[in-house]
């Protein structure tokens, strides 16, 4: 380890404007493509855009300068939707599987035709980087593309009678309002991902979107009603973290709202589980994260350091799925750690952004640069060396960080991230990795790399994850279940499996026949 010596990131310069300059790119480019602008700052209920008493801003987290000031929604707004999707419901329920296919592609269509201008509202407000703005609007149009197809294909079953005069039949059947409630690391993808399964199967939707992001679900909302989807079929609420609470009870103990949908932190998840108790609503619950990744002796060192750079600095480390505790067995631990260090300088550049070169934003506000400033200081006290960043910078931007010499009585390694930190333990048997591994209340996403097929299968096994990555850094696809075990959650999102949570399965038994 002695030619690793702590360094600063080659980064470039912060270059951070004043004002934002894209939400005027998405007005303009909007108007030049004929149709409604994208950026809207009204609430959606029943078709219609609605304005509510008071207003909250809606900030460039590089910047801190305010790009929108959006409809504050309260109890009585929230009231207004579900009682809207509860009356479309009738109806929408009533549509062929080929009908909402068809406005579920049409939907898809439209977000792909303005998928700059949706990746210029995330830069916006969420401060990822363009490229990434533009990866999330593709990924979750996919999953619009996905369940276009999945609600054709929504079968019931045929059960083989015990007595020659009945025949015993499975449906299928939407199960209502659903109440989605989204985060703001993803802002447009989680609802895609969430309300194609819903309107597929048939159900309608409150989507209340997080405080810091509404601009991204505003605008699909608008590509919605362009699409044809009918008016209460899909409804928007937006909020300001003061009054989350009170809609948020609403969405959760509404007698009309069947289901309700979350993506966010465990504590928040288990508030709302409580709150959905009383009136036994189904829910899907996509909680934190801690993902472990796994370096094993036998593994290709190159190929593995490509899926840390991947799975750890995507959306600059604010994701449910990105890597949190790196552990690299023994004998190559040094080589890993120098070629790991080597990708960070030459592949990571801070910035705002709009800036082309960034690869990486802020984090979404200064709290969350606190945090990782506070693991980065707790793991030095603790005897971790910092050999890449450590700083925590303006605004909140906090340097890209690789530790090495981690223990598991740090705070990193204990707590989800959720920001740019990379710390390193080094194991020496792969019974110690998945002790290590599994010792975590959450189970969402991990990964390792290991050319040992036997030890892959072994892993892949044991690990008590609900997604496991063997050699591979990123792998959410609209083809593949997304969820977790243990305290990460409940219900599984996308593939075939993901159109399932929204239907309720009714058993139907046809008597009086003549054998």
């Amino acid at each position: 380890m002695s030619s690793l010596r702590m360094s600063s990131l080659r980064m470039a310069s912060l270059r951070v404007p004043r004002t934002s300059r894209l939400l005027p790119a998405v007005r303009s480019a909007s108007s030049r493509a004929g149709s409604a602008p994208l950026l809207r700052t009204r609430g959606y209920v029943d078709g219609r855009w609605l304005s509510a008493p008071t207003a909250f801003p809606v900030a460039d987290p590089a910047t801190g300068e305010e790009v929108a000031r959006v409809a504050d929604c309260g109890p009585a707004e929230a009231k207004l939707a579900v009682d809207a999707a509860s009356k479309a419901f009738r109806s929408w329920k009533q549509t062929t599987a080929k009908g909402r296919s068809l406005l579920l592609r049409k939907w898809f269509d439209l977000v792909m035709l303005h998928r700059d201008e949706l990746a210029e509202l995330i830069t916006s407000e969420s401060g990822k980087p363009m490229r990434e703005s533009l990866g999330e609007v593709v990924y979750g149009a996919s999953f619009l593309d996905w369940f276009s197809e999945e609600a054709r294909r929504v079968y019931g079953d045929i059960v083989p009678s015990p007595a020659r005069d009945r025949k015993l039949l499975v449906l299928k059947q939407p199960v209502g309002v659903a109440s989605i409630i989204t985060p703001w690391n993803f802002p447009s993808a989680m609802i895609a991902r969430k309300v194609g399964a819903a309107l597929a199967a048939g159900c309608t939707v409150v989507v209340k979107p997080a405080e810091d992001t509404p601009l991204s679900a505003l605008a699909l909302a608008q590509l919605a009603e362009q699409a044809g989807i009918p008016a209460g079929v899909f409804n928007v609420v937006p909020c300001s973290r003061e009054n989350t609470p009170s809609v948020g009870e609403v969405l959760c103990t509404d007698p009309l709202v069947a289901k309700i949908s979350f993506t966010g932190s465990t504590a928040t998840g288990k508030l709302l589980l409580k709150m959905a108790a009383d009136t036994v609503k189904r829910t899907s619950m996509e909680l934190g994260g801690h993902a472990p990744f796994i370096v094993f002796d036998s593994a290709d060192v190159d190929k593995a350091v490509g899926g840390a750079m991947a799975s750890k600095f995507r959306n600059t480390g604010q994701t449910c799925v990105c890597s949190n505790r790196f552990l690299v067995q023994s004998r190559i631990y040094d080589g890993f750690m120098e070629k790991l260090g080597r990708a960070m300088e030459a592949e990571l550049r801070l910035g705002h952004g709009s800036d082309p070169e960034s690869t990486l934003g802020p984090l979404i506000n200064a709290g969350a640069a606190e945090k990782v400033a506070n693991q980065v200081t707790d793991a030095v006290s603790r005897g971790a060396q910092v050999l890449r960043g450590g700083r925590r910078l303006g605004g909140s931007f906090m340097e890209p960080t690789l530790l090495a010499d981690v223990t598991t009585d740090m705070l990193c390694m204990k707590e989800e991230t959720f920001g740019p930190l990379l710390p390193v333990l080094r194991f020496n048997t792969e019974e110690e990795a998945l002790a290590i591994a599994n010792a975590s209340n959450a189970g969402l996403a991990g990964y390792f790399y290991s050319q040992d097929m036997s030890q892959i299968w072994r892993v892949a096994e044991a690990l008590e994850l609900g997604i496991v990555g063997v050699n591979e850094g990123v792998v959410s696809t609209a083809e593949a279940p997304f969820g977790g075990v243990k305290q990460s959650g409940l219900g599984r999102e996308g593939s075939k499996y993901g159109i399932q949570d929204y239907l309720e399965v009714k058993y139907m038994c046809l008597g009086g026949l003549r054998p």
